[in-house]
């Protein structure tokens, strides 16, 4: 069995596209993904299956949404390996005592093309700092993710990537629900 993360972008914000967990947790069920458990109202997922390509289920998932809910949301999965990466590889982490409180990674849904990437200035957007590694964009927000102009609306526009982000906490989190389905 293959252990992934499915990140849902936009529900339960504002009142705007509301899903109960306990109900996405069962529609996760419905599509016989095994050892599902969800974390915080986000539309953060772990769950394990047989392995198949993210893509598929992504798919799989996002239709499931759509029918359940009559609504669709974008939908971001990954597996445990791409997870590791990418918490291994924040440069904005140097030594155990960093605040990372005012980090955070965008996850996008691939990789963009290097003339978009150039046309993005980031002295323009200081003292916030991103990072773009593949398909994964790290933030150091030190005003706080609230007051940065790089959000994913402003990713998505300039790269023409569908993206979601969670901060580093949530991102750790994550990583232990991993763990706990593994053990």
């Amino acid at each position: 069995m293959q252990t992934y993360i499915a990140l849902l972008r936009g529900i339960n914000v504002s009142g705007q596209k509301m899903m109960k967990m306990p109900e996405l947790l069962a529609l996760f069920q419905s599509l016989n993904l095994k050892n599902v458990k969800t974390y915080v109202q986000s539309g953060n997922v772990v769950f394990q299956t047989e392995k198949q390509g993210a893509t598929n289920l992504e798919e799989q998932i996002a239709r499931a949404i759509t029918e359940k809910f009559q609504f669709s949301v974008p939908v971001l999965v990954k597996d445990q390996t791409e997870w590791e990466r990418v918490l291994q590889n924040n440069p904005f982490i140097i030594n155990q005592d960093e605040d990372t409180s005012k980090l955070h990674v965008t996850l996008l849904a691939s990789e963009p093309t290097p003339d978009r990437v150039a046309k993005i200035n980031p002295a323009l957007y200081l003292p916030d700092e991103f990072r773009i590694v593949k398909n994964t964009i790290y933030l150091s927000c030190p005003n706080g993710y609230g007051r940065t102009k790089l959000h994913n609306n402003f990713f998505e526009s300039k790269l023409k990537v569908n993206a979601t982000t969670r901060n580093w906490k949530t991102m750790q989190a994550l990583m232990n629900l991993v763990e706990s389905i593994n053990s």
